[in-house]
């Protein structure tokens, strides 16, 4: 068959000759599921009683963003969503895709919902387009021209229009824990007709390696294979070094930032140096910028500790200035001994409340005049009109405490700093009750 007939035919020369069903696939390719039953850790919504499954029951599908990390099955399962619910299976990627590609694909649905068939628009990494090219859905997902699905690695939420969420539903997918990768290498090797060749423990540190992702998994298995010779068994050393390890997911200007960030942070707070260490070194691994976590240990410091122990926030900046000092490798020593500081640190968020409390009611209450016997009176009209009357130098009283009132008359005096009985504010909790009682004495209460 020549170019000509083949392409009359509807193909192209290389389907016509047969090539293309000859060319070797890649492993995940091949053993990517056929029905919606075969999709592995995502039981929340394809199980019994899933969201997906409670759709497919009444037979109709409204538009949906699929969020999760990559290698879950998003694309797969949109694929299979279509044949379950016979409709055209159109993809795009927002990476490739313009203006001009979502008319065509908006167009051809058209023609096709003329002649009863539905179309199911996949939109991978659907968070690339832009707000107006996302808005240019609104109308083929309300009239019914296509159903959504829209896949997304990012958080929804802050990354696609609230227009577009509004009409649309987020099912959330999930990483691959150890056993649903370890059901993998086992399709895997029921498929290949052979096991990998790895002893225990290289094959526990390939699920690692994995991450969470399947189509990772089934890549590094497939690699795996490759490099193996006639009966040659890996042991989890040799493993690491034929694959040159797999580099941690982590985006430092997406979610994976923000997520490891926040759980370096709460571990800390939750006093866990352990834990602490651990998302530390991760994002190190990654190739986070050291002074970034420097700056962030810093804020732990005056946040989650203040003044319940006043070294933290000396430490934590010392460790800055390490850092900033000896550079990668050596000054990451110092980030991770003021983590360890802080994680251990006697915790008090008392400060951070007080001064969130004070800029409230600063910002409620206006330009208020300070009481005029604290006003300084340079002049004598200010002296006239009784600025610094009755001012009363606390060096000069008793215990250097004079007790008087320093809030605005109209606004009373208040409080906002409540130390808590541990660490250093134990100490601080003992002078404001006592001045408190001075103050009460003073004032002839």
């Amino acid at each position: 068959m020549n170019a000509k007939r083949a392409r009359e035919s509807g193909g192209n020369l290389f389907a016509a000759a047969g090539l293309e069903q000859d060319a070797p696939h890649p492993l995940p390719d091949r053993l990517r599921p056929r029905e919606l039953s075969e999709v592995v850790a995502q039981d929340h919504i394809l199980g019994p009683d899933g969201a997906l499954t409670r759709m497919l029951e009444t037979r109709t599908l409204g538009s949906l963003i699929f969020w999760g990390p990559p290698g879950t099955g998003k694309t797969t399962v949109a694929r299979l969503l279509a044949d379950a619910t016979e409709m055209h299976f159109e993809q795009i990627s927002a990476v490739f895709s313009g203006v001009a590609d979502l008319k065509r694909a908006f167009d051809a649905a058209r023609q096709r919902r003329e002649m009863g068939k539905g179309t199911l628009l996949f939109v991978d990494e659907v968070h690339r387009f832009n707000r107006a090219q996302q808005d240019s859905f609104l109308p083929v997902m309300e009239d019914g021209t296509v159903v959504l699905v829209g896949a997304t690695t990012e958080n929804p939420s802050f990354e696609l229009n609230a227009a577009l969420l509004s009409r649309a539903r987020v099912l959330v997918f999930h990483s691959l824990d150890g056993n649903a990768i370890e059901k993998l290498f086992a399709h895997a090797e029921e498929v290949e007709g052979k096991k990998l060749p790895l002893d225990a423990e290289a094959r526990a540190v390939l699920v690692r390696m994995a991450d969470g992702d399947g189509r990772a998994a089934l890549t590094l298995a497939e690699e795996v294979w490759r490099a193996a010779r006639k009966d040659e068994i890996f042991n989890a050393t040799q493993l690491q070094d034929i694959l040159q390890r797999r580099a941690p997911i982590y985006d430092k200007s997406a979610d994976g930032h923000y997520n490891l960030i926040s759980a370096l942070h709460k571990a800390v707070r939750g006093s866990d140096p352990d834990a602490a260490l651990y998302y530390l070194a991760r994002m190190l691994d990654a190739g986070e910028d050291p002074l970034f976590l420097a700056r962030r240990v810093v804020r732990m410091a005056v946040e989650d500790i203040g003044l319940a122990d006043p070294q933290a926030l000396l430490i934590a900046n010392a460790a800055k200035d390490a850092y900033d000092f000896l550079g990668s490798p050596e000054g990451e020593l110092a980030i991770a001994q003021a983590v360890i500081y802080v994680a251990t640190a006697p915790k008090s968020n008392a400060a951070y409340m007080a001064f969130g409390a004070a800029k409230r009611v600063a910002k409620e209450s206006g330009s208020l005049l300070p009481p005029k016997h604290i006003l300084n009176a340079p002049t004598r009209l200010m002296q006239d009109e009784g600025y610094g009357a009755g001012y009363e130098y606390d060096h000069d009283a008793p215990e250097a405490f004079s007790g008087q009132d320093y809030f605005p008359e109209s606004l009373g005096r208040q409080t906002f700093y409540d130390p808590p009985e541990r660490g250093f504010e134990r100490e601080i909790r003992k002078r404001l009750d006592y001045w408190a009682k001075l103050r009460r004495e003073r004032a002839g209460k």
